[in-house]
This record gives structure tokens, sequence and C-alpha cells, in this order.
């Protein structure tokens, strides 16, 4: 599933350290800010940099933090999805608010800038891929099947107990869970992380992708895993 080792622990600890040593943009748009797309992809630079780079990656391909602008992901989760995730944060994980109404320093414009300037910078036109990838919603999942899931799609890499094998580190480590929401580990199921070597939900087992039902399975096995 996931194959990537001990460093999974560091990179969640990393993403704490970038809410605390991220730089936020304090200046409003120009008022005569209009559709120049040269000058608003300029902002969102900007703003981007300040902002998201210090966990996103400089071209929002990840780093700490998941890439934001691969072709599934952006399948997966539209403008509306990503504005609310900046605009509110993820509570009791390493992503934080940033909408001033949230307790940020990003006005409405600046936000809708940022969410603008990550689809232009991931859309290609060259990439027609057919995609049905499961629903970035969450759905109630049964955690008693996730572990026979787990056991099918995860197991190959992260051990049979979810705490480690050949091809990758723990994926139940309290370290790591406690920074991540059920979101999160159901996005990178779905989508995986290419900068991580890490397969979306149709590359675990050869000729079998994983259902909708099963990645909601397997994300309620690994919620359950979560230290109160």
């Amino acid at each position: 599933m996931i194959k990537y080792g001990a460093p999974i622990v560091v990179a969640a600890i990393v993403a704490a350290v970038c809410v605390v040593s991220v730089l936020r943009q304090t200046a409003e748009r120009p008022a005569d800010a209009g559709p120049d797309l040269p000058r608003v992809m300029a902002e969102f630079d900007s703003l981007y940099g300040q902002n998201c780079a210090g966990c996103h990656g400089a071209n929002g391909t990840g780093g700490a933090a998941r890439g934001l602008t691969d072709e599934i992901f952006r399948r997966i989760a539209d403008a509306a999805v990503i504005r609310g995730v900046v605009a509110r944060g993820v509570p009791h994980t390493a992503m934080p608010a940033f909408a001033q109404a949230a307790g940020g320093d990003l006005t409405d414009d600046q936000i809708d800038t940022i969410v603008s300037g990550l689809r232009a910078r991931g859309a290609r036109a060259d990439v027609t891929l057919d995609l049905n990838p499961p629903p970035y919603a969450m759905s109630a999942g049964d955690p008693t099947r996730g572990g026979g899931s787990f056991a099918t799609f995860c197991a190959r890499c992260h051990g049979i107990d979810g705490r480690g094998g050949r091809g990758a580190g723990s994926i139940v480590d309290p370290a790591y869970l406690s920074l991540v929401s059920n979101q999160s580990l159901r996005t990178t199921v779905i989508a995986g992380r290419s900068d991580l070597s890490a397969p979306d939900w149709r590359g675990n087992v050869p000729g079998r992708p994983m259902s909708a039902q099963e990645v909601s399975d397997v994300v309620a096995w690994l919620g359950a895993r979560r230290m109160p």
C-alpha cells in the first residue's frame, strides 16, 4: 500500500513544526484585482510560498504533507474542498486555519487566489485519465471488515498488524495517527503519495483496485487504532 518507512513519523513531526514556523501573508489584494492570469499567478506564488510551501513543497508536489497538484488528488478534492481546508484547517492535526474568520491571517480573496492558483498550476491539458476513484467524502466504515481489507491491500508493505513490514514502516504509530485525520488517511489510500512511492487505490494488488467500501473500512480500522 503506502511504500514508505520510518520517515512517515518524521514527516508527521515536521508537519507539526510547519504549523509553528510557517510565515503568513497579511497584505490585502489590490483593490483593482481583475482576471489578469499572470498577475493572479504571481500573487499566488507569493501567498503559496509564504503559507503553504513549507509543508506541501515548493511546487505543490509534496513535502512533510501531501502534494496538492497530482491528478488523482485533483479529481477527488475539488475547489470547494480545498477552500474549506485552507480556510478552516483540520482540527487536531498539523493543518492550521488560515481564514481571518477562523483566527488566521488571510482574507477571503487571498484564500480564493490560493485555491485558484492550485487548480491552475495542477491542470494539464495533456492528461486525460479515465479515472473513477472512490469519493473524497468520508463514509461509514467497519473496522472489523477493515482488518481483512488491510490484510489484503496493505499488509504486504506495512505488516499484518500495521506496525511495519519489508516495504514500509508503521502506519499505526501513535505519533503519526495523532497528527492525521481520518479524512487524510482516506485521501492517502485513494490518491497515494507519488513523492513517497505510495500507490493509489489501484496499485496495492495488481488488477484489483480497492472499492469505495474497502477504502472506508481500512480507514475505520486505522482510526480505531488511534490513541484516545
